[in-house]
């Protein structure tokens, strides 16, 4: 996993699983919730999700065979 720090403290995360060729998300958690963007078009802003919609969406993805 990888990270990049912003001002304003949050944290991105991009995961050790993303390919080489850029397509990948970055997440950053923080007080509010959970940050989504993509890492080729960072400058397009972010999605944010709260945290009960954030654990609701990988509680789904871990119950997926």
């Amino acid at each position: 996993m990888t990270t990049a720090h912003e001002p304003g403290g949050l944290v991105w995360r991009k995961s050790s699983y993303s390919g080489g060729n850029g397509d990948c998300v970055e997440v950053a958690c923080g007080p509010a919730g959970v940050r989504v963007r993509d890492t080729k078009d960072r400058a397009a802003g972010a999605l944010s999700v709260d945290r009960h919609g954030w654990d609701a969406f990988l509680a789904d993805l871990a119950a997926r065979p």
